[in-house]
């Protein structure tokens, strides 16, 4: 390839650079900034453009929001980019699989090393990674805009990734669509998007999040932000305020959602202030309910979660260790999936203190239960489907949530990747990764990722740990608590 490979896409030409043999192409506008008349609207096409377009360095990050790792605020707002890594453009017929970058539908950018593509595409898979709009510039609910932005922006870097991939070397007929945390939940919801069905072809969730909000529940969190910033609750209050304010002010009600636990119940003791919304346009139901109900079909999904996955909000708000009796108490009553839950949690886990308890629920609440229940409706719905859980087990971290990342992308030396397993990984630790980021590129090139279906009767689950086993679904005591119950639209309380 040449030093400087360019590539012609539907908007014009793109000149990347080789990167370790790879040609990389970053910070391509799949849709107009979204400032002026076009902030709070849909994603608009990017205007074609005469010449070449230099396309060497990472898009400006959203405005990030949370209590979370954020990367730092840009001025630039052209945030809607994405970026492709290929071994070669001038093949033809690769897989293809596209990153959403989205954590918590509040933080994330492309440019995080943790999800470097270069091992991913050594392996002979086009890899685009995409960022959208988070935070209230993606999810709160405002009049005057369309809501599930962030969502609707995933949706249109998908359409062009159609359009234009097959001149990058991949097939367009054979794409698969990844994410973790808010990333996996975008990735579950587009499942019962009929726009977005046809977009791709397989699908990875790491980690789903039970996270979405009825109208009447974000109508009230937008107008206490609006409230907050002196504007009034609607797309043309809001845009007085600059993004990176706004952002900041979500994170400000973010620390705050404890004084608002009386009226927003679930969400705000998850400390979550936006997430998407069951609008009845976009998303008419949650992921689990559309498929369940045969409104969404199946497809081939790699979906797991981690043993742990708590672990890391304790370990990071420094509270672990630290939980009461009255506060296990309030994560059984708040999250239980039914009346009896409290009951049931204590009848499963008799030896359980509260600090276990806590991350039991949790665990359950947040991703595990939301996770295993996304395998079960696919599953059901005639999809393939197969399930794992991440149980190796770092000292500080356990097996927590994230730590799948760097495992996947075998960047086990980015600076998160060190956070979690130092800077010299342990052997076993390798060996997990490797069997993870295999694990990946078999699905997504082959629909196979090295292990047994998942069905309702066996379930079996592909334990990660040292050494790593195809078992029963290993948290059979909290499947039975949620058998039925699957999660529901956070709404007032």
């Amino acid at each position: 390839m040449h030093g400087h490979p360019r590539v012609r896409t539907v908007q014009g030409i793109v000149e990347g650079r080789l990167r370790q043999g790879n040609a990389v192409f970053r910070g391509i506008s799949y849709a107009q900034p979204p400032v002026g008349a076009l902030r709070f609207a849909a994603p608009a096409p990017v205007a074609p453009w005469d010449g070449v377009r230099r396309a060497v360095e990472f898009g400006p990050p959203p405005p990030q929001s949370g209590p979370g790792p954020q990367a730092d605020p840009s001025p630039d707002p052209d945030w809607l980019t994405l970026n492709v890594s290929t071994p070669d453009p001038a093949t033809t017929g690769l897989p293809v699989l596209v990153w959403l970058c989205c954590g918590g539908y509040m933080a994330g950018t492309a440019a995080d090393p943790m999800t470097d593509p270069t091992a991913l595409t050594d392996a002979g898979i086009v890899v685009v990674s995409v960022q959208c709009r988070m935070g209230a510039e993606g999810f709160a609910l405002l009049d005057g805009a369309p809501s599930n932005r962030g969502l609707l922006d995933q949706i249109a870097a998908l359409e062009w990734v159609q359009h234009n991939i097959a001149n990058f070397g991949g097939d367009p007929t054979r794409v698969t669509v990844a994410g973790v945390s808010g990333g996996a939940g975008s990735v579950a919801a587009l499942l019962a998007v009929p726009r977005a069905r046809p977009l791709f072809h397989r699908a990875i969730t790491h980690s789903v999040p039970g996270l979405h909000c009825t109208p009447a529940l974000a109508e009230e969190v937008t107008a206490t932000l609006a409230d907050r910033l002196g504007v009034s609750p609607t797309a043309q209050g809001l845009c007085a305020v600059t993004p990176q304010r706004l952002a900041d002010e979500v994170t400000a009600l973010c620390r705050d959602m404890p004084s608002y636990r009386e009226r927003w119940g679930r969400l705000a003791h998850l400390g979550i202030a936006v997430c998407p919304v069951i609008d009845g346009e976009l998303l008419d139901d949650t992921p689990w309910a559309a498929l369940t109900d045969g409104r969404a079909e199946g497809i081939d999904l790699l979906v797991g979660h981690t043993r742990d996955e708590f672990r890391l909000f304790s370990v990071m708000m420094g509270v672990r260790g630290t939980f009461t009796d009255d506060d296990a108490c309030t994560a059984m009553e708040v999250f239980a999936p039914r009346p009896d839950g409290p009951e049931a949690y204590r009848s499963a886990y008799p030896d359980a203190g509260p600090d276990e308890l806590v991350e039991i629920v949790y665990s359950d609440a947040t991703f595990r239960m939301p996770s295993l229940l996304l395998a079960e409706a696919n599953t059901e719905v005639g999809g393939n489907t197969f399930l794992f859980e991440i149980s190796y087990a770092t000292e500080l971290f356990g097996a927590c949530h994230s730590i799948d990342v760097p495992l996947a992308h075998a960047t086990l030396d980015s600076p998160t990747g060190k956070l979690f397993f130092g800077d010299h990984p342990t052997a076993e630790a390798l060996a997990v990764s490797h069997e993870l980021h295999q694990a990946w590129v078999g699905f997504i090139t082959t629909g196979q990722p090295g292990w047994t279906r998942y069905n309702t009767d066996q379930r079996a689950t592909r334990v990660l740990a040292t050494p790593s086993a195809t078992t029963t679904y290993p948290e059979e005591k909290s499947r039975r608590i949620w058998l039925g119950h699957p999660p529901t639209p956070f709404t007032l309380v």
